[in-house]
């Protein structure tokens, strides 16, 4: 009555893809991590744009903070342009030195540090310099 045969049918598996973690570079690392910084949402943009997931984004980024990304044989170092203002002139003040300050008269002198990632810092300015350099680096690890 029926022509129906039990025919089993074959798929063919191949594999092209051999499954081989991906390999990049320190070089290429901290080009990919110095163009994640920036505003809000560049990891997951920059992520997405090489194919690779945030986690390990955000790993080479504290990485590279530590200054465990090499470049050749160097650590990836990086200048932060730095403007310092010259102090205003006390009114009736004559002489190259500012006046001593009485405690009465006394003011914290404040610097303001503007980083790179945006935000503004407000410091004394009898600040010990290794204590900034630390206080910065915990604030814009860039």
């Amino acid at each position: 009555m029926s022509d129906h045969r039990y025919r089993p049918e074959v798929e063919i598996l191949s594999v092209t893809d051999t499954g081989r973690r991906r390999r990049w570079t320190d070089e290429e690392k901290v080009r990919i991590v110095e163009e994640s910084f920036g505003g809000r949402g560049r990891v997951a943009e920059t992520a997405r744009r090489h194919d690779i997931g945030r986690t390990l984004l955000v790993r080479w980024r504290r990485q590279y903070r530590e200054g465990r990304l090499m470049t050749g044989s160097k650590a990836c170092l990086q200048f932060t342009p730095l403007a310092i203002a010259a102090p205003d002139e006390p009114e009736g003040h004559d002489g190259p030195f500012p006046p001593v300050p009485t405690p009465a008269t006394a003011q914290v002198q404040m610097a303001d540090i503007t980083l790179v990632n945006g935000r503004r810092l407000s410091v004394a300015a009898t600040i010990d310099p290794m204590v900034l350099a630390r206080l910065v680096q915990a604030l814009d690890p860039s």
